[in-house]
């Protein structure tokens, strides 16, 4: 997979954006609570990630499985994932392609607060630039495959994947034209929160 800088190549591209923010799974690794619903600083974790993604998108979708009122209250359309047995990011990503209105969608997961305010300028830089399907973030020597950026038209290949049993985004991702974009400059800002560890460690650094 090539390796993009993605620093300074946020004036390329100029095609719309659908961003779903991925808040659908089960938190099994937080005692199986609804991630996104989780307060940071008296927000809950989905609000951050809106703070931040909101303005880079032309649409926003929050892709949910339960407490969906809840989720309304945010002001964005809540989409549920039309594969069942919460089967992961993918899932999510599958909602929102059947969904989104315009031809670039990107996914970022809801547990991610303080993700770049230049991921999606910086991403689509580089899958025009690079005529790819899709592009990835990465930090150094981590990968970061939740935070894409994927041609809508993808739908029917991404449908396949998934009803042949396939879940994991990178095997997805190894069949299409794909580019990693490095965010070294800005890697603790894809800081995320797996457990109730995580989410005490930041409380405590913002007190």
């Amino acid at each position: 997979m090539k390796v993009a800088t993605g620093a300074g190549q946020q004036a390329v591209g100029s095609e719309r954006m659908t961003a779903v923010i991925l808040a659908g799974g089960l938190g099994r690794r937080m005692g199986r609570v609804d991630k996104g619903l989780q307060l940071l600083d008296g927000k809950p974790l989905v609000q951050w990630v809106l703070e931040r993604l909101a303005p880079q998108a032309d649409e926003v979708l929050l892709n949910a499985n339960q407490n969906t009122e809840r989720y309304e209250t945010f002001g964005y359309p809540v989409i549920g994932d039309q594969i069942g047995g919460f089967a992961g990011p993918l899932a999510g990503l599958h909602a929102a392609l059947t969904r989104a209105t315009h031809p670039l969608v990107a996914a970022v997961p809801c547990d991610s607060p303080f993700l770049p305010t230049d991921l999606l300028a910086r991403l689509r830089a580089a899958i025009t630039l690079a005529g790819a399907d899709v592009a990835t973030a990465r930090t150094f020597d981590q990968a970061q495959p939740v935070f894409c950026l994927c041609r809508r038209d993808l739908l029917p290949q991404l449908t396949a994947f998934l009803a042949a049993g396939g879940c994991q985004p990178t095997l997805w991702y190894q069949t299409l034209a794909a580019i990693e974009v490095a965010f070294d400059d800005q890697a603790d800002a894809f800081r995320n929160i797996n457990t109730e560890d995580d989410l005490t460690s930041l409380r405590r650094l913002s007190q």
